[in-house]
């Protein structure tokens, strides 16, 4: 009776050892067809229009240097430091829909209090979001943030929280019940030129 009680049990474990291989033997095939379904990203991918990217080490050198440039002026939380940057550049960005000649003294005309620092708080919170790269080539163009080139009214949950962080609530809300961004936006070329930091 012992016997046979042990052998029903050695048959009892290798039906669970075979059953075990089974599941965890065959690699990434069970894992990837037990992934949960991420709606967000599912939603992002429905969409049309230009690919939402975040990670700017993935950019060209000559925009990363730009990029970096731009940051660590507004960071000095003194407009002037933008100076150098807009120097360096091969052409003043556009700031306006008409020409300007002096960027610095627009941008602090513009500012709440004169000295352009909520400006470049503007420019440093841009860049903190993600961004997209419309055209090929040679009119090729980075922009932030990225709610400038797609359709509002499609943004998922988590998107939203993005514009909300960005942007005042109510411009928010008023942005994508009309499916438009309105605010501030920045385009660096592939070869590294800033080409527009406007409304």
């Amino acid at each position: 009776m012992n016997v046979r009680k042990n052998v029903v049990m050695v048959a009892l474990a290798a039906l669970v050892t075979g059953g075990a291989l089974l599941v965890y033997g065959s690699g990434n095939t069970v894992a990837a067809s037990d992934k949960l379904p991420d709606p967000e990203a599912e939603a992002a991918q429905a969409r049309t229009g230009p690919e939402v990217l975040y990670d700017t080490t993935a950019t060209p050198k000559l925009v990363r240097r730009i990029l970096k440039m731009i940051v660590l002026a507004a960071e000095t939380g003194d407009i002037e430091e933008m100076r150098a940057v807009l120097e360096s550049n091969e052409l003043k960005p556009m700031v306006a829909a008409k020409h300007v000649d002096d960027p610095i003294a627009y941008w602090k005309a513009q500012s709440v209090d004169g000295t352009g620092r909520d400006v470049l708080a503007n420019m440093l919170d841009m860049l903190s979001t993600g961004f997209v790269l419309t055209g090929k080539g040679d009119t090729g163009m980075y922009v932030w943030p990225y709610f400038a080139e797609i359709d509002l009214t499609t943004l998922t949950p988590k998107e939203q929280v993005e514009l909300y962080r960005l942007v005042p609530p109510k411009q928010a809300k008023a942005m994508m019940a009309s499916g438009k961004y309105t605010g501030y936006r920045l385009g660096v070329a592939p070869n590294g030129i800033w080409h527009y930091f406007m409304k």
